[in-house]
Order: structure tokens, then C-alpha cells, then sequence
């Protein structure tokens, strides 16, 4: 397996450990600090040493922030965890706030008392974040403080060592680029973007610029390194010798200098004292970072990552290994349909089933020689109310059955080396009621809409965002999250900058992968989500018309649930973009499955039509 199901959230880790930090930080002459969910590559995925906020206050989600002050202490979350935080978290020790609507810097300057000092970590905070925060203290009295060490360190007596996963390098034929030729790509990004050399940080961009893997955090294929950069002329490359295999250091040695991470405040000392202009992208790039450079005298200037436009925009290698793993992928979760279909209500639970699906895709992978690597996520299986809980982990504490007249909801994934897969389906057990079946009705035709639409060049995620909300907002209905974010191609199942949502700002160009993932929760009863990923497509004349318009391919293959679709609601458009989708499911898989496995889809996906 390649999950677990222990619990690892207990809200007295916050009752028990605030105290000492507070402790810890009186000794430092602080009146508060900021905990971020946070590391120095500033991602999403962090290995256990980093997450501190976790370890703080026993909160889990895989986004957060924390303020503890001498008297206070606030856990900001999103729209995802509102739940899960306060089954989570001492409610005693923590307020709660929205890391979206009131985030760490507008209640700072809001809360702060004239006169705080605020440490924080400049390691675990991005120059943009850094500028906000402090800007934020400022009006309020304050002065936010740049500590030299981390105080959780300092009290985290059994804190994890760093990881030192093996590195694997991606063959070309995945990859679709030899990591020489990116280098010489990159190198010319950074000299037209003004700078003489970039620091890499994010582990995605390095992992792709070297056409490399990791195994240093949860689920996803990263090597924790930095890489600067220059617009001529060899990299160097930073990252814990431990992690190279002979293979991996020869392939390394032919592309780049290599160092211990140790080294990298030197290097920067030395580009600062031979007058280098050092790129930082300021929403990516640890304030540290810029320290480090400044204070050594050397000049730093904005710069976007210029590998993270390359990386989301995949190749046609990409393309083509993502289309094969939702192929495979899509053998697993119809069999996994299937058998669970098969099951009497109250007969299986949410551990169970998840690691069937889990089984399945180890067979489907086994079956074509092509590995299952990992899961690209804990599996969310949740079952009526647990389906409620936006990102829901189950553990043996929250287990329960799947009861008739409930939803089930799973969102799941596999790593695979020819692409990452997420996909979730929610589906009936037993008979489901009226309400069940117009809301699940209701989030398909936001999905069938994000799937069928057509756009211009230039439209960015959130012009495209109100289409997969349209039907619910009719109904006085919405969902607290976004509507899709970026895949990598055997990478991070969450990939920038791309994303379909309010806060989406960047173009969707030609390439990019990204999720389709409309929902309805109902708080205490069930919660409805349906996702596809989805590839942008060249622009193409429409027949007719005056411009190219942009569309999108759909990559998932699996039926969604008959039993939940209220024909009645859909339009004819719909009707046919569902029925030909159903057609291409079974046509695509139907002959890798076994016989009872096919005679299920063939009902599956059936036309609505007839």
C-alpha cells in the first residue's frame, strides 16, 4: 500500500506545544511568530521534518497558516478545511479565520498591538508574502523580525531528519527534451528577462529542467534541491549527495556543477561580489533568498520561474504518456466500479474500499508492464456526511460503512512514469433520494460545460471558472473551492500557474493540464464531486465563426453514476456531449476488461438518449 490509514491528527498536540513555543519564544525576546504549512522550496508537498504546523497544532490539511502570540493564537484555513480544522484543533487555544477572505497579513494589520514583535522564519516565506507581512505589521505598530533559526526547531525535540530519497532520471522518450537543450531554453528566458543568472527553488522546476525524479516527499516524485542558474553556461545544482546513485551522479555531472544545499549561501555571496543580477520569482522564492544576496551587496530583480510556463505547457511526448496512464488508470477504476457496484450496502467501508481502488491500479499498471510508482494523493474516500469534508482523509478513528441511501465519494489518483492521474467519482449506494440526484445532476452540468466550451486565445482560468457554476448558482448553490488546478506530467498532481478558479490570472495555453472538478457539500448529509482532467487544445477554427477558438480534450476515461443523473435537467447539448463521452469510455477500455467487468460498462454507458 501505498497510503495509511493511522490517525495522525490530536487536538492536544496545540494545548500541549503553544506553551513551550511561547516559552520559547519570551527566551528570544518575541512577542509572537507566524507557523506556516511551509518549507524553503515553499510547495505544497513537504516532507515530515517541515510541517510544523502540523506538528503545532495537529491540523493536517495540506494548506494553513498559524499566528501565536503571547495571549492569542489563530489557525488560518480555506474553504477545503473549514471542517476538518475544528475536529482537528483545540478550539480552546485557536481562533479560526480564512487563510482566503481575512489571511495572515490583513489580520495582522487588523489585530497586531503597537509595539508587537513578530519573528518569522525568512526561509518559509516568499519575498512577495515577506513584503505583504510587513508592510501589514507596520501599520499596525508592529515590526515583523527575521529569526535565524526556526523556534519550533528548537522545541521539536524528535523532529524527523531531512529526506534523502534516491534520484531517478526521467528517460527522454517521457520527458520529450533532453535536459540540455531546456537548459539552453531557460538560459535565453533569463537573459531576456534581464538577469544574469535565477535561483530555481521550486523542486517541480528543477525536476523538469534536469529531467529528473525524487522520492523526498508524500505521493509526488520530487528531489528537494535549489539549482542557480545562468543565461550562459553551466548550473549548479544543490542538493544532498546522499540522494545520487552513481547512475544519477554521472547523468548530473555531464549538466550541471554539483553541491551540497550548504554551499548555496556561498555560491550566492560570490555572484553578488562579481556584480551578477540574480532573478527571484517573488512568489516562489524564500525571502532568504533575497537576503542573502543583498546583504552580501549583489542586486536582485523579479523574475517569474522561467521553467514553471515550459513545464505546464507539455509536449507531445507528455501528452502522449498522459494519455496512455488515464487509459490504464481508467481499466482500474472501471473494475473498481464494478466490484463496488456488486457490494451490499453496509458491507464495506471506507478503508476497504480505498485500498481496493488502490489494488486496482497496482494490477492495471502490472498488467501492461508499466508500474503503478505511488498514489498521486491520500485517496478522499468518504462515505454520506464524511463525503461532506472538501478533502477528507479517512483514518481507522473516522472509518465507517457505505450505508444504503448514502453517497459515496472518492478522489484518487495514480503516479505513473508516463503521467499523473485524479479522477473522482461520486456514486450511489443503494436508492438515492430526489435531492441527491438533482444536486449530483446539477455539479455534472458544470463539468459537461468546462469540457464542452470553446474560448479565445488569452482567456484565463477565472473567465472560465463561472461556466462550471453556472447551473448551481441558478439553484442558490456553490462550492468552496476552485474549479481545477494544474497536473504535471509525473509530477505534482497540484501544478502551477494554471488553475480554473476566481484566483486563476493566467492564460490557458496550449498544453497545459488541468482539473475539472465542480462539487456541492451538504454539511452533516453528503457531498458531490466529479472530476476529469483535461488537456488545452491548439486553437482551431469553428465552423462558422471569425476567430480559433481554444477547447479541450478530455484525458479521464469512467462512466459516471446512471442512477444519479436526472435526465430531466439536462439540456440536449448535454445530452450528447455525455452519450459520446460514454462511447469513447467504453470503446477506449472495453477491450482490457474482463467479461463481467465489460458487461458493466456496457450498461454504464448506455445512451441517455434512448
Amino acid at each position: 500500500m501505498f497510503q495509511t490509514f493511522d490517525s495522525h491528527a490530536d487536538s492536544s498536540q496545540g494545548t500541549e506545544r503553544v506553551p513551550l513555543l511561547r516559552a520559547e519564544l519570551a527566551r528570544r525576546g518575541i512577542d509572537g511568530f507566524l507557523v506556516p504549512r511551509a518549507d524553503e522550496h515553499q510547495g505544497e508537498y513537504v516532507a515530515a521534518r517541515s510541517d510544523r504546523l502540523k506538528w503545532l497544532t495537529g491540523f493536517t490539511g495540506s494548506a494553513g497558516a498559524a499566528i501565536v502570540l503571547s495571549d492569542r493564537a489563530t489557525i488560518f484555513v480555506d474553504g477545503r478545511y473549514t471542517l476538518q480544522v475544528r475536529d482537528q484543533t483545540d478550539a480552546e487555544i485557536f481562533g479560526y479565520e480564512s487563510l482566503i477572505d481575512t489571511p495572515p497579513a490583513k489580520w495582522i494589520e487588523a489585530n497586531l498591538k503597537p509595539g508587537t514583535r513578530l519573528g518569522f522564519d525568512p526561509w518559509l516565506h516568499t519575498i512577495a508574502e515577506t513584503k505583504a507581512l510587513r508592510k501589514a505589521c507596520e501599520k499596525a505598530g508592529g515590526e515583523l523580525v527575521a529569526l535565524d533559526s526556526n523556534p519550533i526547531d528548537a522545541i521539536w525535540t524528535d523532529q524527523p531528519q531531512a529526506p534523502t530519497g534516491a534520484v531517478a532520471i526521467q528517460p527522454v522518450g517521457f520527458a520529450g527534451e533532453l535536459a540540455k537543450d531546456k537548459i539552453v531554453r531557460i538560459g535565453k528566458a533569463i537573459r531576456e528577462g534581464g538577469a544574469t543568472h535565477t535561483v530555481l527553488t521550486d523542486p517541480s522546476s528543477i525536476a523538469w529542467l534536469f529531467n529528473i525524479r525524487g522520492a523526498d516527499v508524500e505521493h509526488t516524485p520530487l528531489a528537494l534541491a535549489f539549482a542557480i542558474v545562468p543565461a550562459e553556461g553551466r548550473p549548479s545544482l544543490f542538493i544532498e549527495q546522499a540522494k545520487l546513485g552513481i547512475e544519477a551522479r554521472a547523468y548530473l555531472t555531464q549538466l550541471a556543477e554539483l553541491h551540497a544545499p550548504a554551499a548555496l549561501q556561498a555560491a550566492l555571496r560570490t555572484l553578488a561580489g562579481d556584480g551578477a543580477k540574480v532573478g527571484l520569482d517573488p512568489q516562489l522564492a524564500a525571502e532568504w533568498l533575497r537576503g542573502a544576496i543583498e546583504t552580501a551587496g549583489g542586486a536582485t530583480i523579479e523574475l517569474p520561474d522561467p521553467a514553471r510556463l515550459p513545464r505546464a505547457c507539455k509536449n507531445e511526448a507528455e501528452l502522449n504518456g498522459s494519455r496512455a496512464a488515464h487509459k490504464r488508470d481508467g481499466v482500474a477504476v472501471v473494475r473498481f466500479l464494478a466490484w463496488l457496484d456488486a457490494q451490499d450496502p453496509g458491507t464495506v467501508d471506507e478503508i476497504s474500499v480505498a485500498s481496493r481502488l488502490e489494488s486496482a491500479r497496482v494490477k492495471a499498471g502490472e498488467d501492461v508492464q508499466m508500474p503503478l510508482r505511488d498514489i498521486s494523493f491520500d485517496t478522499i474516500s468518504g462515505s454520506g456526511p464524511n463525503g461532506a469534508v472538501i478533502h477528507y482523509r479517512v483514518t481507522t478513528k473516522t472509518n465507517r460503512k457505505l450505508g444504503a441511501g448514502e453517497l459515496y465519494l472518492v478522489d484518487s489518483g495514480g503516479q505513473y512514469q508516463d503521467g499523473t492521474t485524479d479522477i473522482t467519482r461520486t456514486v450511489a449506494i443503494g436508492r438515492p433520494t430526489e435531492a441527491m440526484r438533482r444536486h449530483y445532476t446539477l455539479v455534472l452540468k458544470g463539468l459537461i460545460a468546462i469540457s464542452a466550451l470553446r474560448f479565445p486565445a488569452g482567456t484565463r482560468g477565472q473567465d472560465v471558472d463561472p461556466f462550471a457554476r453556472r447551473a448551481l448558482w441558478q439553484a442558490g448553490l456553490d462550492f468552496a473551492h476552485g474549479t481545477g488546478h494544474g497536473v504535471g506530467s509525473f509530477l505534482a498532481v497540484h501544478e502551477g500557474p494554471q488553475r480554473i478558479a476566481r484566483t486563476g490570472t493566467q492564460a490557458l495555453l496550449p498544453g497545459m493540464i488541468l482539473s475539472n472538478e465542480p462539487g456541492y457539500y451538504r454539511p452533516g448529509e453528503y457531498g458531490i464531486r466529479l472530476e476529469n482532467l483535461i488537456v488545452v487544445e491548439d486553437a482551431a477554427q469553428v465552423e462558422g465563426g471569425d476567430i480559433p477558438m481554444h477547447g479541450f480534450e478530455t484525458l479521464t476515461l469512467a462512466p459516471f453514476d446512471r442512477r444519479l443523473i436526472d435526465v430531466a435537467l439536462l439540456e440536449k447539448a448535454e445530452i450528447d456531449w455525455l452519450d459520446a463521452y460514454h462511447a469513447r469510455v467504453a470503446a477506449e477500455l472495453s477491450d482490457q476488461l474482463e467479461d463481467d467487468v465489460r458487461a458493466w460498462l456496457e450498461a454504464s454507458t448506455a445512451p441517455l438518449s434512448k
